[in-house]
């Protein structure tokens, strides 16, 4: 299978130095030279002497135009499998084999090829329909020439919708099938927030969104319209270092000029955002898009002190008003490193529940689906530890009162920017009324809450 976008980006990296694939039968009969395998009865220097021992999978194939490099290949079971992975900077002087990334792609595909067809090999003829049905398969497993799945064994269920030439020349090659039944599209805003604070000298700390749009459209015909609009709040903080996915057909130019290595300033585009696209067969990502957002969702403060052989731990959260109270799950997880299991434990929580963990080395506070009315809660208590094991958690970083708190939670309905999808706005030209199903959810990555007793590690804050 050959991939016209990827010769020409192979090209487009060497300019004049580009060394053209040749054809099928060409590239075949300098494989096999190469690889010692041409059965012409005729000694060759080049690939037969005994000073030329390969221990590689990746050669240098000689052919009219120049050499081809790096191309990989091995035998099994009878049966040669070989691909030309792209490289993706220029091949003068060749770059070190552990810097291609398409090597490491190129061999899992291949070895993917290999799983599918060996239980076959001693029938001739289920082996002749395995490699008639790969071509096809190969358009769901790699349809663009970047590999998205090799487990090809898996994909033979759907062989039955997959088509090997689109009905309509129009349908573009991200659309692996049709789809039959009534229009439908769901959209699902997803944002991450991550956050580090340690409440030193009044400094709250550092915080991050990172959002993702997913889409599912089910809509018949060979290259459907779709147009979808992503919309702010009065005075939302503007999307920054927006990405979209290639199936988009057209974008503001200002849209994709936002950047958060940038101060903010009157002219940053505020939307709407609107993205017009030929949406894919499966569910994909239209976009991807980060905010600075001016407050965290929750505020916290950790203190833990140690007294003797005890430790004396405070943590206080504080859900922001702006924040939709209601979760599908809250709980902070405080863990001790470098300490042995713990042996005592006296707390008070204002709220929630407090768990020990089995290793006697996490403290779980299960806040739930809902902060008070005070939108406040608190946990205090000391906490004394036994004889340290191996199966106890180290950390070279978290030692003596260099520790933190880990926030997990999880709201839906709710977006950190106020990012949403006007359902009535979404446009799709194709007949019937299709069923649209939008939602939201803010998600923690990443939350941590340090001792504010101890200076935070300054290695957390490239993570920002």
């Amino acid at each position: 299978r050959r991939y016209p976008t990827v010769e020409i980006r192979a090209e487009t990296f060497n300019g004049s130095t580009h060394v053209p694939v040749p054809s099928d039968s060409a590239f075949l009969k300098a494989l096999l030279y190469e690889l010692g395998l041409k059965d012409d009865h005729v000694f060759v220097e080049h690939g037969g002497t005994c000073t030329r021992i390969s221990h590689s999978l990746v050669y240098s194939v000689r052919t009219d135009g120049g050499e081809l490099w790096p191309v990989l290949a091995f035998q099994k079971s009878g049966l040669i499998y070989a691909c030309l992975p792209l490289v993706e900077e220029t091949l003068e002087p060749r770059p070190p084999l552990l810097t291609v990334t398409g090597l490491s792609q190129g061999l899992a595909l291949l070895l993917g090829i290999v799983d599918y067809i060996s239980p076959s090999r001693k029938n001739e003829a289920e082996m002749s329909a395995k490699i008639g049905q790969l071509r096809m398969l190969l358009i769901q497993a790699c349809p663009l020439g970047t590999p998205l799945n090799t487990n090809i064994r898996s994909l033979n269920s759907s062989f039955d919708d997959i088509q090997e030439m689109p009905a309509d020349e129009n349908q573009p090659a991200w659309r692996s099938n049709t789809y039959k039944g009534k229009p439908q599209v769901n959209v699902c805003i997803t944002e991450k927030v991550k956050c580090m604070q340690h409440d030193i000298r009044g400094d709250v700390g550092t915080w991050q969104v990172y959002g993702a749009v997913k889409c599912k459209c089910d809509i018949e015909g060979s290259a459907p319209n779709v147009t979808l609009s992503l919309n702010l709040p009065i005075n939302g903080p503007p999307l920054q270092d927006i990405v979209v996915h290639h199936c988009v057909t057209s974008v503001d130019p200002a849209m994709l000029m936002s950047s958060s290595a940038e101060p903010l300033d009157d002219s940053v585009y505020n939307g709407p955002y609107t993205f017009p696209f030929i949406p894919p067969s499966d569910s994909f990502d239209l976009c991807y898009y980060t905010s600075q957002v001016p407050v965290p969702p929750i505020l916290g403060c950790y203190q833990l002190i140690e007294e003797g052989s005890q430790l004396k731990i405070t943590v206080n959260l504080k859900l922001h008003e702006s924040i939709k109270n209601s979760f599908e799950y809250c709980e902070a997880r405080i863990p001790f490193f470098n300490r042995g299991p713990i042996a005592q434990l006296e707390y008070k929580v204002s709220y929630g529940q407090l768990d020990l963990s089995r290793e006697k080395s996490l403290l779980v506070w299960v806040i739930g689906q809902k902060f008070p009315k005070s939108l406040e809660v608190s946990l205090s208590g000391t906490v004394s530890f036994g004889t340290a094991g191996k199966e106890h958690p180290t950390d070279s970083v978290c030692t003596g009162n260099t520790a933190y708190v880990k926030l997990y939670f999880r709201i839906p309905d709710v977006t950190l920017t106020g990012c949403y999808v006007d359902q009535h706005c979404i446009q799709i030209f194709v007949p019937g009324k299709p069923k649209i199903t939008a939602s939201r959810e803010l998600i923690s990555s990443d939350y941590f809450i340090w001792n504010s007793k101890a200076p935070a590690p300054m290695v957390y804050k490239t993570l920002f």
